[in-house]
């Protein structure tokens, strides 16, 4: 994991405020990244003791809130809801996290991307099984492809980065503890691998 804005750490939060406000965001992948985060067993009690969970998929919140401190981003940016959630994490998260290989690199994710989006649906939806879907259009429902997969730092600013599919929980803890400190995060190189 590396830093990029040295600058920034959730030490630098209004000394009033209590616990770092935590985020973890779920974008294009199979929440893997989630996975192994749950996988931090006993050590999420330690980690509860030092952060506030604002928003998770693995909590009830709707709204990403303002004023968080860490965002850890699981996920390549895939469609425009994906693009929109990053924005809004970039706007409102201190440090923001590419967690795990689909948001550094795309990884299995961005496969889609030797098809154009209109073939993709074509061959999924039109000649595959099952009902086709009608038109072609954005329906407000479901979000809309982007024309070509992306990691995270192609679409917003990226401070660390944590790789693996998914990052075993060892790697995990370390970057986090590590941010939490407000240290530099130096992962031994056996922790800097893909896959």
């Amino acid at each position: 994991m590396e830093r990029q804005q040295a600058e920034k750490t959730p030490q630098e939060r209004p000394a009033q405020r209590g616990k770092v406000r935590l985020a973890t965001a779920w974008l294009g992948g199979c929440s893997g990244c989630h996975m192994s985060f749950l996988d931090l067993d006993e050590k999420l009690i330690e980690l509860a003791e030092q952060v506030e969970l604002v928003y998770s998929p693995i909590a009830d919140a709707k709204e990403f809130p303002a004023d968080v401190d860490v965002t850890l981003v699981e996920g390549a940016v895939a469609n425009v809801d994906h693009l929109l959630l990053a924005r809004e994490i970039r706007a409102n998260s201190r440090i923001v996290v590419s967690f795990g290989d689909c948001a550094v690199t795309g990884n299995v994710t961005s496969l889609r991307n030797r098809l154009a989006v209109d073939d993709l649906l074509t061959q999924v939806y039109r000649e595959g099984p099952g009902r086709a879907p009608t038109g072609g259009e954005p329906d407000g429902v479901m979000p809309a492809l982007l024309p070509k997969v992306l990691p995270l730092h192609q679409v917003i600013p990226v401070d660390a980065y944590v790789p693996g599919c998914p990052p075993d929980p060892d790697r995990i803890w370390a970057a986090v503890t590590a941010l939490l400190a407000g240290q530099p995060v130096e992962l031994p190189p056996e922790m800097r691998r893909f896959g």
